[in-house]
């Protein structure tokens, strides 16, 4: 079969759908190995990201014109409509015309040339209505935003109650598009400025962080594993939002951390390098294969005060007392849907289990808190029942522990209201993840 874009995409595509694969991971794999041009390429993230992205919205249209539901119809034959539709009311670049041929085509290529003519008659019902379908708000404000922002309507239902509808509609509106790239400069290598440089020459396009220091924000980067700098260990990409979080866990030199939840290492690299390579760093994970992430990662940066333990954090006893604990815990990843779009259509978000779960690790963790120590809590969600709750829960039943109030920069504002160890980080107020942060500190 000849390689095309559109073929690309939808191969990525039904990846993500048959295989239950990362979005990012899928299409990085798919495009590592394809003779695109770079241009063909751009064209084939932008309909992979935005089918994923607008899936709800696209299928409410769909099942518009179709006289089979939605159930009915073959998977392959609902991703190869969605591609269509998204071209022609969302990419200004594809004419109408080429938008319906090359849909049909695709039908042709992938043996569903008897769809072809259920197909063209959908795209062709879609561009006689001329504009995309929305659901009348005044029948549901959940339901509108559900299909409007295609994201389901449990998740739109907690933001609503969490946060009001003013946030949510922000929070939705800032989960279409690719997130930023930042990386975070290894400062035991070189520095921000040297750093910058060296991108520039290369065609990386490289801004300073307004949020944090160290850190560049990159665009035009190409493949980051094949970058020079990326070879050499110069750094490591890591959003604003998690090295904040490292910023607020204080550590210095010749201390001891504990980090419970460490792969792939992001967390453990920021934190070695605050500490100048200069002390311990243990970083655990359930699963002995991830901690190889975190062994080569140290490994590439030069950091050598790294060890890897394996264990079920909720119940490890082997651990020694530490002067710092960072404690992100596994959680619904609410806080990283525009990074991972396809999370949002998870069936189980584990949203009655997690917060439990959390609650096991974060007390566990606490016993390997040295007196007068510091530890933090923290997630990739937006959720209060994974955050706010559980981070004041702790503190009901731990006397031995005090909020330890958290030092923001200036420009880190909290939007809601939040206890002075607790902040909560939303994507369309500073461009990082969601995120919570919690700090605590041993009496």
């Amino acid at each position: 079969m000849t390689e095309t874009s559109r073929q690309t995409a939808f191969t990525a595509l039904m990846r993500v759908e048959r295989d239950g694969s990362y979005s990012n991971i899928a299409l990085d794999m798919i495009l590592s190995k394809s003779s695109l041009s770079q241009r063909d390429k751009n064209f084939v993230s932008g309909i992979f990201y935005g089918v994923i992205e607008k899936c709800l919205l696209l299928d409410y249209n769909i099942s518009l014109y179709s006289d089979i539901p939605l159930n009915k119809l073959d998977m392959e034959i609902i991703t190869i409509i969605r591609m269509g539709l998204y071209q022609i009311f969302f990419m200004d670049s594809v004419p109408p015309s080429a938008a319906v041929n090359e849909t049909v085509q695709l039908c042709h290529n992938n043996r569903f040339s008897s769809a072809a003519g259920f197909v063209n008659g959908i795209l062709h019902s879609a561009l006689e209505y001329g504009s995309i379908r929305l659901p009348n708000p005044k029948k549901g404000k959940s339901k509108f935003y559900s299909i409007s922002f295609s994201c389901p309507e449990r998740i739109v239902k907690i933001w609503r109650q969490s946060y009001g509808d003013d946030i949510t509609r922000d929070i939705l509106e800032s989960l279409d598009g690719r997130p930023p790239i930042n990386a975070r400069v290894n400062t035991l290598k070189t520095n921000i400025d040297e750093l910058k440089k060296s991108f520039e020459a290369s065609d990386v396009q490289a801004e300073y962080s307004d949020l944090t220091e160290n850190c560049l924000e990159l665009s035009n980067t190409g493949s980051i594993e094949k970058l020079p700098q990326y070879r050499k260990g110069f750094f490591h990409i890591q959003d604003t939002a998690s090295q904040i979080c490292c910023k607020m866990l204080e550590v210095k030199e010749n201390q001891t951390v504990l980090d419970v939840c460490a792969a792939p290492g992001g967390k453990s690299f920021t934190l070695a390098q605050m500490m100048n390579n200069k002390g311990k760093i243990i970083s655990c994970d359930l699963y002995e294969s991830r901690l190889g992430l975190v062994e080569n990662g140290a490994k590439r940066l030069s950091i050598d005060i790294i060890s890897t333990v394996a264990g079920d954090s909720s119940s490890m006893s082997d651990l020694p007392m530490a002067d710092r604990v960072l404690c992100d815990v596994p959680c619904s990843g609410l806080g990283i849907i525009r990074r991972k779009p396809e999370l949002r259509y998870k069936e189980d978000l584990g949203l009655d289990k997690l917060p439990d779960i959390q609650y096991l690790i974060l007390c566990n963790s606490a016993r390997f808190v040295k007196s007068g120590g510091i530890m933090i809590y923290s997630t990739c969600t937006l959720n209060p029942w994974e955050n706010n709750e559980n981070a004041r829960k702790f503190l009901n039943e731990h006397d031995d522990f005090e909020p330890y109030a958290l030092k923001l920069p200036d420009n880190i504002k909290r939007v809601i209201e939040e206890n002075e160890n607790e902040l909560t980080l939303f994507p369309h107020i500073n461009d990082t993840d969601g995120f919570f942060i919690s700090a605590f500190r041993r009496k």
